[in-house]
C-alpha cells in the first residue's frame, strides 16, 4: 500500500508539471497569435484551467515531501511526546478541511455537469472538466493527509524521515 500511495503522489506531482507546462504553451501562443493578428479563443480561459489543476494536482506531492509552510516554532519548543500531540492535533484538523474541500470540490463538479455549465469565455467549455481536476487533486491531497495522520498515530515522523520515530 506504502509504493501505491508514494506512486500516487508522484504522478499527481508530474501531472501538476505537465499542467505547468500547459500554462507556459498557452501564454506563448496567446502572445505569439497577438502579435501575428490571428485570434485563438479561450487561450487565457485554458491557461486559467491549467494553472487550477497545476496547483490542486501538486497539493499531495508538496504536502508529502515536506514543502508546504509550516510554523513549527512551537513544534520545536516542546518536548518529543508534546510535539507528537500537537502535530496530530494539526493533522486531524487538517484532515477535516482537506476532507470538506474534497466533499464541496466533488460536488462542484457533479452541480456543474448536472446543470450544463459552460464558462462565459470564448471557449465554452464545460465547465465539469476544468473542475475535475481539482476535485481529483483535493481528493488526492485529503488521502495525502489522512495517511500522514495515520502515520503520526504509528508515531513516525513525517514521510521524508522513515528511519525516524517518535519515543
Amino acid at each position: 500500500m506504502r509504493a501505491f500511495l508514494d506512486a500516487l503522489y508522484r504522478v499527481a506531482g508530474g501531472l501538476a508539471a505537465v499542467f505547468t507546462v500547459g500554462v507556459l504553451v498557452a501564454v506563448i501562443l496567446s502572445i505569439a497569435t497577438r502579435q501575428l493578428g490571428i485570434h485563438i479563443g479561450g487561450l487565457d480561459a485554458y491557461a486559467g484551467y491549467s494553472m487550477a489543476a497545476a496547483g490542486f494536482l501538486a497539493l499531495a506531492h508538496t504536502f508529502k515531501s515536506g514543502e508546504h509552510i509550516r510554523v513549527t516554532l512551537v513544534l520545536s519548543a516542546l518536548p518529543a511526546k508534546g510535539n507528537l500531540r500537537l502535530d496530530i492535533f494539526a493533522l486531524l484538523v487538517a484532515c477535516v478541511i482537506a476532507g470538506n474541500l474534497c466533499w464541496f470540490s466533488i460536488k462542484l463538479v457533479l452541480d456543474s455537469y448536472a446543470y450544463n455549465d459552460i464558462s462565459t469565455g470564448d471557449d465554452a467549455t464545460p465547465l465539469w472538466i476544468p473542475q475535475l481536476t481539482m476535485a481529483v487533486g483535493t481528493v488526492i491531497f485529503f488521502v495525502a493527509v489522512l495517511d500522514e495522520t495515520l502515520r503520526r498515530f504509528q508515531g513516525k515522523l513525517e514521510s521524508q524521515s522513515e528511519e525516524t520515530h517518535y519515543e
